[in-house]
């Protein structure tokens, strides 16, 4: 599978597969634990030339790098222009099956949403709190508070439960809509969707207890100093709607 572009065909959780000689769709069968071929592997995501072979058309969204031991491969991610395939593969059958090559299931697993929650503290005289990170994406960078969302958490709640692990403090959240943003920021695809929520409160009334091999140091800023050494898009986007 080196050097060629990989087409990544998906409507509505359904996505189109082939075998080796490029024939589908082929259903990947979860749980099967190894492949009777030779090449380890019986289905794979198409070529181009083998999806425009079936008869598909197809709208393109974005080019993913994929890289597997030094080796680079492009998958094209794209919407295919007809009815719902209900004869495709569902998605989430791809990554128990080991009959499917991990490029297709690097695929998928690409495509699922890395959701975070955060929180604007916001003081009546308009500062926000911001805190200076020791680890995750932005080691000794200035960041709102938050982080990923746990599984089946709502992402209210993720907000409550990452400011309190944070910064040691309870707070209420206003009663208006959180601002939600999504990007994706490099190559490789992964998507991040942002809940950001924002808290009213007198600064005077929070003692904060900053989490200690997390949080070096936390400090209320005004709008332009917050902007001025925020490095996450999803925080910018935040204080500037502020």
């Amino acid at each position: 599978m080196n050097g060629t572009r990989y087409l990544y065909l998906e409507h509505d959780g359904k996505i189109f597969l082939v075998d080796d000689d490029g024939s589908g769709p082929q259903i990947p069968l979860p749980g099967r634990t190894k492949c009777d071929c030779d090449k380890g592997w019986s289905i794979r995501l198409p070529t181009e030339a083998e999806a425009k072979a079936a008869g598909l058309e197809w709208v393109v969204k974005r080019t993913n790098l994929i890289s597997f031991e030094g080796v680079n491969m492009e998958v094209v991610i794209a919407f295919p222009e007809i009815d719902w395939p209900s004869h495709w593969a569902w998605k989430d059958a791809v990554i128990s099956d080991s009959a499917v090559h991990p490029l297709a299931r690097e695929s998928v697993y690409r495509t699922i949403h890395r959701l975070v929650s955060k929180v604007l503290i916001v003081s009546e005289e308009g500062k926000v709190v911001m805190a200076k990170v020791k680890r995750g994406h932005f080691v000794g960078a200035w960041t709102l508070p938050g982080g990923y969302l746990d599984y089946s958490e709502h992402p209210e709640q993720g907000a409550l439960r990452e400011t309190l692990e944070e910064l040691g403090i309870e707070i209420d959240l206003d009663e208006i809509a959180p601002m939600i943003s999504q990007n994706i920021f490099t190559d490789e695809g992964i998507n991040f969707v942002s809940f950001t929520y924002r808290s009213t409160v007198r600064s005077g009334d929070l003692n904060f207890k900053p989490k200690q091999d997390e949080i070096a140091e936390v400090a209320w800023l005004s709008k332009e100093e917050a902007l001025d050494r925020a490095v996450s898009w999803f925080d910018r986007k935040a204080l500037e709607d502020l």
